[in-house]
């Protein structure tokens, strides 16, 4: 059988069935594990820490691929906690040389929200036509990312995202199965002011450095205001697809997780940053008019492993880009350059 590629529309729809798939799974796990089992940690490897409801999607995901993934398009998985493995491929033991696509997931971004029940994580993937080790995100053409909700939600969003399509999305009721078409509205304003704007620091490595930066940063955008500082609002979302949809839904302006440079200026391994396959479904970000950047203005970009660390910034909206990122550049070489 000779290879052939995909319609867009059924690469969406293959990946929206996959995570689907993956949302059901972890929720059903979820709501069955009073003893918090899923908690625990089952292995750390070059990547990340694999906590035991990874393990859970893990097989989840292998299982679907195998089963649904279309023979005639050959795909590799590239996954956190597969890293130890050689290449995986669908149909399976096919040669990577035979590939026609490269599928980058994170099954859970948010783990440690789904495992205590804080705030929803998200299912992320991009698919992007196979260059092997030549491939980046700015390849990916499809991307889809479906919401894992807290215990007391009853509604999750699903979003997907084509290049230089925009987005679509459904807002769907797991009681119910029925899905409504939602819109979501970035905002437009070209300030922070009495809104919400943040700089990542999500663990205790790196946080005063990463605190003393977004201080700097904010007072040197407010100017003359008040104590220096214009009155913006902190929200440390651990998710990045989650911090993705709060730019998205119009809840954030602005996002920087600069956790590499201020770990490399530290000294620090880049173990608690962020990685490409937390930023798989960047596609929908810039698809719905955002700007998704690295911190020099050029557009987010990275290979598409498990392991580089990857620095961005996120603004809501091009004139807000405009206006804070030179200023963000020189509180960058102020407190981060050696």
């Amino acid at each position: 059988m000779s290879n052939q590629t995909l319609q867009h529309d059924e690469a969406v729809e293959l990946l929206c069935q996959l995570e689907c798939a993956i949302q059901k799974a972890v929720l059903r796990a979820r709501n069955a594990d009073h003893d918090r089992e899923l908690a625990g940690v089952a292995t750390v490897t070059s990547a990340d820490t694999i906590y035991a409801i990874d393990h859970l999607c893990e097989d989840v995901i292998l299982k679907w691929f195998a089963q649904h993934w279309p023979a005639q398009c050959p795909v590799e998985l590239v996954m956190e906690g597969l890293e130890d493995r050689p290449a995986v491929t669908f149909p399976e033991e096919t040669a990577l040389a035979d590939t026609v696509y490269k599928c980058i997931m994170d099954p859970i971004d948010g783990t440690r929200n789904m495992m205590f029940d804080k705030r929803s994580a998200w299912v992320l993937a991009g698919l992007a036509p196979q260059r092997f080790e030549a491939n980046t995100l700015q390849d990916v053409e499809v991307a889809v990312m479906t919401e894992l909700p807290i215990s007391r939600q009853t509604l999750a969003d699903q979003i997907c995202a084509v290049k230089g399509q925009g987005i679509r999305a459904t807002r769907d009721d797991l009681v119910t199965g029925q899905s409504t078409p939602v819109s979501y509205r970035p905002s437009q304003a070209t300030e922070v002011r009495h809104a919400f704007g943040t700089v990542s620091r999500f663990f205790p490595d790196g946080m005063t450095l990463l605190a003393q930066l977004e201080e700097t940063f904010w007072r040197h955008v407010g100017g003359d205001a008040p104590g220096g500082n214009p009155v913006v609002f902190n929200d440390q979302y651990i998710s990045t697809g989650g911090q993705f949809y709060e730019v998205l839904a119009g809840h954030d302006r602005f996002i920087a997780d600069l956790r590499p440079l201020a770990f490399t200026k530290l000294g620090l391994p880049q173990l608690l940053v962020c990685h490409p396959y937390d930023v798989a479904a960047a596609l929908v970000l810039t698809e719905a008019g955002c700007v998704l950047e690295q911190p020099d203005g050029s557009p987010l970009d990275c290979p598409l492993d498990t392991v580089s660390p990857v620095n961005w910034v996120a603004y809501a909206n091009p004139a807000l880009a405009e206006r804070l990122r030179p200023i963000l550049q020189q509180t960058i070489a102020e407190v981060l350059s050696d």
